[in-house]
């Protein structure tokens, strides 16, 4: 089965190609438009999923109304894995940006799975800490850096996952709005908008077809450790 490259937070890290066809063969494998939503937030956890080709975007509705964008999930990358094997509600919804690809596994199929193949285990957890990880680096930007650090650090995250190379510039590979930047830093539109065409007149960032290319990605690393 075809399947996108992966990356060093992947659950499928350390498997081979017959083992990976053997485990997506277990699952139920959908294919997403973009903006479909694959599961709600308070919805039960019946399936966990893994990313097969494009991107999953979690996000959390704040009870007043507030839309959160708490990360985007690439290939190789599960979701909602916890939240099925604790027996609990989705923690977030989910939805595609762009034609996604993913597969499914129930609690019982997942556990199998662990057990056949015990480098899933160490990947699950590889990537829990890493979302820790992550998240705990977010809270504290939240509350200790200027927004516009803030915004260059994400950038330069989502570019790290998602981020392809043309010479000297990096093509963030799907589409991202101004306004999902802004969910996504716990920033307004208009921040995130006059912080970019800020950022444009000085060459650091471009936008082509609603993506966003980091054109001078050593400029936006300097930016977060002298701002």
């Amino acid at each position: 089965m075809k399947t996108a490259g992966f990356n060093e937070s992947d659950f499928f890290l350390d498997i081979s190609t017959t083992q990976l066809d053997q485990i997506i063969r277990q699952g139920k494998v959908r294919e997403l438009k973009s903006g479909a939503v694959l599961f709600h937030q308070g919805d039960p956890a019946t399936q966990s999923f893994v990313v097969l080709e494009g991107r999953l975007k979690l996000c959390i509705l704040h009870e007043l109304g507030k839309e959160i964008v708490v990360r985007y999930i690439g290939p190789g990358e599960l979701a909602a894995m916890v939240a099925v094997l604790e027996g609990q509600n989705y923690p977030a919804s989910a939805e595609a940006v762009g034609l996604t690809r993913v597969v499914g596994f129930e609690r019982r199929t997942m556990l199998k799975i662990i057990a056949d193949h015990p480098p899933v285990a160490l990947n699950m957890i590889r990537n829990a800490l890493n979302r820790l990880e992550e998240m705990q680096n977010r809270y504290l930007e939240i509350y200790a850096e200027q927004v516009e650090q803030r915004i260059a650090r994400s950038l330069l995250r989502i570019m790290k996952q998602a981020g392809k190379r043309s010479g000297d510039e990096i093509l963030i590979d799907f589409p991202i709005t101004r306004q999902e930047l802004a969910d996504y830093t716990g920033t307004t539109l208009y921040t995130v908008s006059r912080t970019l065409s800020a950022w444009q007149k000085k060459g650091w960032v471009k936008s082509k077809r609603g993506r966003i290319i980091i054109a001078n990605p050593h400029a936006l690393v300097l930016f977060t450790e002298n701002f």
